[in-house]
């Protein structure tokens, strides 16, 4: 083969339509490449949110476009553990980063469906970062008009189903009833951006994610393979009508089953995604 030609890689994740229930639309993933996977966390953490979306609309192998070695070090420290806090600061408290990569993880499970014009919010790279966890925008073809917005929650959790009622549904509900409804528009904005004829314009097609009629809420679980069945799906999602006035495709529930352990998964997980960085800083040496 060329050295110019790149060879095709697996998508990162496999993505499967599940029953939930009556009230709510269910997704499940699982990782089919594990490597392939570790090394786009890596970019984004990396701040390459933008060539991880490319590399997986070509099917490419993971490569960095910005080959800075500070940006690297940054990106190893947003992927390894520190639990005291203390400075100069190693890494974050397990829960913090695993979260961050199942942020990630979302985002490449939504960016992995080639069939729609979609725009979403690259995920938080700031651990400070404030506003809407994950917005994704469905477009027409010709670009004129939103078809539907997505607000996304994601949540890596020992409790799901306690997480899911104390923390997702109480968000959702306060976006349903259109709270805050100012950063989610600024979010919109920047986003369409992108697509529209100037500023004027993005604001006047963001103002489509304040209909609720478009509007779809998707809650994403890192899980075990205990909760991979149709009624473990039903009893975490259980309550998920209490969003009133939607359709049963505007609710979704998606599940990441992992193999083993939750959180000794993500520890295996960093560890590829941090060799791939030392690969990347040894060759910026």
């Amino acid at each position: 083969m060329p050295a110019s030609v790149n060879p095709k890689v697996p998508l990162p994740l496999q993505t499967q339509v599940v029953t939930v229930d009556a009230h709510c639309e269910g997704q499940r993933w699982e990782a089919q490449n594990e490597t392939h996977l570790a090394r786009l966390i890596a970019i984004v953490a990396s701040g390459q949110a933008s060539h991880a979306a490319e590399i997986l609309k070509a099917l490419s192998p993971a490569s960095s476009a910005v080959p800075l070695p500070d940006l690297y070090r940054d990106a190893r420290i947003k992927l390894s553990i520190q639990e005291d806090g203390k400075l100069p600061r190693t890494g974050y408290p397990r829960w913090q980063r695993d979260g961050f990569m199942f942020e990630v993880i979302s985002w490449i499970a939504a960016r992995q469906d080639p069939s729609k014009l979609l725009l979403l919010l690259p995920p938080h790279i700031s651990a400070t970062a404030q506003g809407v966890d994950g917005l994704m925008i469905e477009l027409k073809s010709d670009k004129s008009e939103v078809l539907a917005t997505t607000i996304f929650e994601d949540k890596c959790s020992e409790d799901p189903r306690g997480t899911f009622r104390d923390k997702v549904m109480p968000a959702f509900e306060a976006r349903h009833r259109n709270e805050r409804s100012v950063e989610l528009l600024a979010a919109a904005s920047t986003l369409l951006e992108k697509v529209a004829k100037d500023g004027t314009d993005a604001n006047q097609l963001a103002a489509a994610v304040m209909d609720r009629s478009r509007r779809r809420y998707r809650a994403s679980f890192a899980l075990t393979s205990e909760y991979d069945s149709q009624r473990a799906r039903a009893k975490l999602f259980k309550d998920y009508d209490k969003l009133a006035g939607l359709s049963k495709e505007q609710r979704l529930g998606a599940g990441m089953i992992v193999s083993g352990e939750l959180r000794a998964w993500f520890d295996v997980l960093a560890d590829k995604a941090v060799a791939y960085i030392d690969h990347l800083l040894a060759e910026c040496s």
